[in-house]
């Protein structure tokens, strides 16, 4: 399966550096929901650096003593990184949250709350990320594709970080037709998940071919495409599984290529097309770095931004 994710631009990649660090990849959570003040459960806006969200609760879990299936979260965000986010206890566990404070870790702010945090009470992130050794005769086609971008959008593809270093295609299937066991449940689910996202990104690939093909500087929509119920303009892909729908029509024959009916998982659909929101940047001529700022809706991939910019695939 091809992995080598396709965008629009044509232009030749460029070479500017880019790391996933607690300095140069900053990201703050923007929650769905408005916190009551009240209630049985009180959510942490946390600021963590070197830490995945997995660890977090792991360490959550351990300091206050509380299984970790009660912690609520809205969304999991990246461990080479200085994040922002919202995670959710019971009450009761509250009185020692001063000691989750540590080297890594800085409670912002508390609210009380009526509800557990779950995936998807989250809106949006907002992105902080440095570029550095930008070439400044680069700058213009750096401007211009940012400007194309935020007039016409991107594709929607899962980052580099959905699948990990040790991840593959054939690894990820053998999890999930059972030929190899993985007794670490996270790592297990990750896997699978990681499995249903290669179909997506190859599906989206396709799509993108096509559309280079028709020299489209947007997806563009066949036949019996499944589109966003809130706008019939945006096409979704499959994440293949159980009760999903699936295209019909032209759409079906490309989909189908990017489908496997054993999943037991849950299947979803998924939004390949999106744009970016409130973009700027700052060029600092003195040290060549390029620092941009821009939101995403949730589950969506900051670095698949950047290499849609540079033109390029990135890897850890």
């Amino acid at each position: 399966m091809n992995t080598q994710r396709l965008y629009i631009q044509e232009h030749e990649p460029l070479n500017f550096t880019f790391h996933q660090n607690k300095y140069d990849f900053i990201v703050n959570e923007i929650p769905s929901i408005e916190f009551k003040n009240r209630g049985n459960f009180l959510i942490l806006k946390i600021k963590k650096q070197h830490l995945s969200t997995w660890e977090l609760l792991g360490y959550i879990s351990t300091t206050l003593d509380i299984d970790e299936h009660l912690i609520g979260y809205a969304g999991l965000k990246d461990k080479n990184a200085t994040t922002t986010q919202y995670i959710s206890i019971p009450m009761n566990k509250s009185r020692d949250i001063e000691y989750l404070n540590s080297k890594n870790i800085t409670i912002l702010e508390t609210y009380k709350h009526d509800k557990k945090l779950k995936i998807g009470d989250l809106k949006a992130n907002r992105f902080r990320i440095t570029l550095k050794d930008v070439k400044q005769e680069e700058l213009p086609k750096i401007y211009q594709t940012i400007s194309q971008i935020q007039k016409h959008g991107m594709p929607n593809y899962f980052g580099y970080q959905r699948f990990g270093q040790e991840c593959s295609f054939e690894k990820t299937k053998r999890v999930v037709y059972g030929e190899e066991i993985i007794g670490d449940k996270k790592l297990n689910k990750f896997l699978k998940l990681a499995y249903q996202s290669y179909f997506f990104n190859g599906w989206l690939i396709k799509r993108m071919e096509l559309s280079k093909e028709q020299k489209s500087n947007k997806l563009i929509q066949l036949d019996g495409d499944i589109c966003n119920l809130h706008d019939r303009t945006v096409v979704t892909g499959l994440l293949p599984g159980r009760d999903i729908l699936r295209a019909k029509g032209k759409a079906r024959i490309i989909e189908e290529q990017f489908d496997d009916m054993f999943i037991h998982e849950k299947g979803y659909r998924r939004d390949a097309w999106i744009k970016p929101q409130n973009i700027k940047n700052r060029f600092i001529a003195d040290k060549d770095f390029l620092e941009l700022e821009f939101t995403l809706p949730k589950s969506s991939y900051a670095t698949v931004f950047i290499e849609n910019i540079a033109n390029k695939n990135f890897t850890y």
